[in-house]
């Protein structure tokens, strides 16, 4: 767990590294201008309202998840067993919709990237 724990972190900072120096990509864009037009919209259909549907459930989860995530863990590194599996009943779901919903967002608007 402490391991997996790792790989979020690496993989938090090196997301919130990409969307410093790389801007905003916006589903259907299609032309590089910013901003969608009516026909990019249009195109995109409804893979554009699953895309954001997905994506506005897994910012406010993924948010609201981590203090959880840390608490369960310390309470685990503490050898306080029973409250981590108490925690853990509830978190761990979470942290994998929002682990999973993360890969679905990426491989969704990575073919937007420029």
């Amino acid at each position: 767990m402490l391991f997996a724990m790792l790989l979020s972190v690496l993989f938090l900072i090196s997301y919130i590294c990409h969307h410093l120096f790389a801007g905003e990509t916006a589903f259907g864009e299609t032309d590089g201008v910013k901003g969608l037009s009516t026909e990019e919209i249009v195109t995109a259909g409804n893979s554009r309202k699953i895309y954001l549907l997905i994506l506005l459930t897994h910012i406010p989860l993924a948010g609201l998840v981590l203090p959880f995530i840390l608490f369960s863990a310390y309470k685990a590194l503490t050898g306080e067993f029973a409250k981590h599996k108490k925690l853990v009943r509830y978190v761990w779901p979470v942290w994998f919709y929002v682990a999973v919903t993360g890969v679905v967002v990426y491989l969704m608007i990575s073919p937007y990237y420029k």
